[in-house]
């Protein structure tokens, strides 16, 4: 990684596109004007137009944050979990081009109170069938080190943070359970030093919703 400048920020999210496909079976993004600059200007005279947005879509779209109302229906949702959980967190970056990550690649680690953020590369893939295929994931046993540990975030760059040729989710259950956030389809990590920098993902304060994109970002301390 090239060195990064005290204070710089680094962008960690895709961006959001119409019709972009970002979980297979779930339908993309539509964006469009809901006031378009043309129709606004007969409502000013100083020759002023405007432009207001529409957008439909799924909150599993992009780069995206899971709370435990995700998993659990009485697991706090985007507007319970408080901004203290997801922005300014001190953070590290393990590394790994394994396709099952397991719980040694954090032993040692000082995870307790961190963003802990798993860079597999796989953004590389992003926009093309392969993404979807063989990605990389953590084991349980990796979800169940991070919980006791007291990781406090976790992201990957990769389509999920579990297994999904299997029909079980125990990642999600072991982090969403212990009321630990997931970032998943991240991007750019490789960017990242291994430590010394803050971590933000904050959703909307949507009551209701256990999901939605994020403006996912690093600054360097």
């Amino acid at each position: 990684m090239a060195n990064a400048a005290r204070g710089r920020l680094i962008d960690l999210s895709h961006d959001i596109l119409e019709g972009m496909v970002t979980y297979k079976g779930l339908p993309g993004p539509h964006i469009c004007d809901y006031w378009s600059r043309a129709a606004s200007a007969a409502n000013y005279e100083d020759g002023s137009t405007f432009q207001i947005g529409r957008i439909d879509m799924v909150a599993n779209t992009g780069t995206y944050l899971d709370t435990p109302f995700h998993r659990f229906a009485d697991g706090d949702d985007l507007a319970a979990v408080g901004i203290e959980r997801v922005a300014g967190l001190p953070s590290l970056v393990v590394r790994s081009d394994l396709a099952a990550i397991d719980a040694g690649l954090f032993d040692g680690l000082d995870v307790a109170g961190k963003a802990v953020l798993v860079n597999c590369g796989w953004d590389r893939h992003w926009g093309s069938d392969a993404y979807f295929g063989d990605h990389p994931y953590l084991t349980e046993a990796a979800a169940a080190l991070l919980v006791e540990r007291g990781a406090v975030l976790v992201g990957i760059d990769s389509h999920n943070i579990d297994d999904t040729s299997r029909r079980s989710r125990p990642v999600h259950t072991a982090l969403l359970g212990a009321g630990i956030p997931i970032c998943e389809h991240l991007t750019r990590l490789g960017d990242l030093p291994a430590e010394g920098f803050h971590f933000t993902a904050a959703p909307p304060k949507i009551v209701g919703m256990g999901t939605f994109a994020v403006r996912a970002f690093a600054q360097i301390d």
